[in-house]
This record gives structure tokens, sequence and C-alpha cells, in this order.
């Protein structure tokens, strides 16, 4: 699998490419949190944002596909103890409905083939009154960002789809949701985070 072979050097790889934009996002995604709430991250990956949510929730489950990417968490978030790692596809999480306060998606959304069913799976988790928070990257068609996305898809890397900031909040539009606000992250390759209320 892509993620397992580049899990040990995708932070090494984020942080010289794109250090601002990195950290940044996971910052506010952690903003958006609230001492009582239960969280659910789904493509955790190495735990880049999870850092960030866990110390600001009551109780973080943060879930992957790949096992090399949740053994780099595990090592991130081995002193939070209110952290649950465990490998799950976003597509069909084992759980029942409105069991968190917030849902988080980072930078999964458009490497999907179905982005519309894993949003309605992440609304079936999300408790009504709570939050779905998508960072996705976009601008990919500027030229440093660019020639980054083909040298990813030389590694293996596939992408479903590339955003920029009006075809993102097209893309939510499209699916029916109106109740989104957004923020940019700005950088080198820009994140947009998409915020649904529920």
């Amino acid at each position: 699998m892509y993620w397992d072979r580049i899990s040990s050097l995708y932070d090494f790889f984020e942080t010289a490419y794109n250090r601002k934009v990195f950290r940044g996002t996971g910052a506010y995604v952690g903003s958006l949190m609230e001492s009582s709430d239960a969280v659910l991250e789904c493509a955790c990956g190495t735990g880049a944002i999870s850092v960030d949510i866990a110390p600001k929730c009551r109780r973080l489950v943060a879930t992957d596909l790949s096992d090399g990417m949740m053994r780099q968490a595990a090592k991130k978030l081995k002193d939070h103890k209110n952290v649950i790692i465990r490998k799950a596809d976003i597509m069909h999480i084992r759980c029942r409905d409105g069991r968190f306060d917030k849902v988080v998606a980072g930078n999964v959304i458009h490497l999907l083939p179905d982005p519309a069913g894993a949003l309605k799976e992440l609304e079936r988790l999300v408790k009504p009154g709570g939050k779905i928070i998508i960072p996705t990257y976009i601008n990919m068609a500027k030229k440093s960002a660019g020639l980054m996305v083909k040298v990813l898809e030389k590694l293996g890397l596939h992408f479903e789809r590339d955003f920029d900031l009006e075809s993102y909040k097209q893309f939510f539009a499209s699916l029916g949701y109106e109740n989104v606000e957004y923020h940019v992250v700005e950088g080198r390759m820009p994140c947009a985070v998409a915020v649904i209320r529920r």
C-alpha cells in the first residue's frame, strides 16, 4: 500500500515542502474542539492533525486504513490517554449513529472515488448539532503545487479530484450542503477547511 510505504517519511516531506500549512491546519482544526467533545478522525495518517485535537477534546478515536500511518500516529499520540487508534475504512465505520460531537476527515476527500458516500457516512456518525470538518489541499493547479502533485502521482498516489477554493465550495453545494463555513490555511499548497454544521 502506498501509504504504508511512505509513512515513515510523510511528516518530513510535508514539513520540508509545506510546513506552514501542515502545522497550521492542525492548529485550526484543534481550535474548533471543545473539552466535552467526543471526536472521530478518519484518515488520521501520521497524527498530524490528531496531535492538535487530542489535548482539546474529551475523547478522540483516530482511524486510518494504513498500518504504517497508524504506527506513526501511535508514536505521536502515546502520551494522550484519551486517544484510541483503530483501523477503519472511511466508507464503513463500525459505530452507532450519532456517536460523535465532531467528525474530522483531513486531506482524504480528493483521493476517494466516492466522496459523496464518505460524507454520508460521516453525517451518520455525528450528533445533531455537531460538526463535520473536512480539511483538503487546494489550488493544485499552481505551478509549484502542480509539480508536487506530479511527483506524488509518480510515487503511486492517485488524485480523484483537484480543487481550488471555488470548486471546493461547488463540490459541497452540489451534494446539498448549505450550512458550510470555509477557512483557508495559506501557504505553498493551501488547505481549505470546510466545516459543516449538522
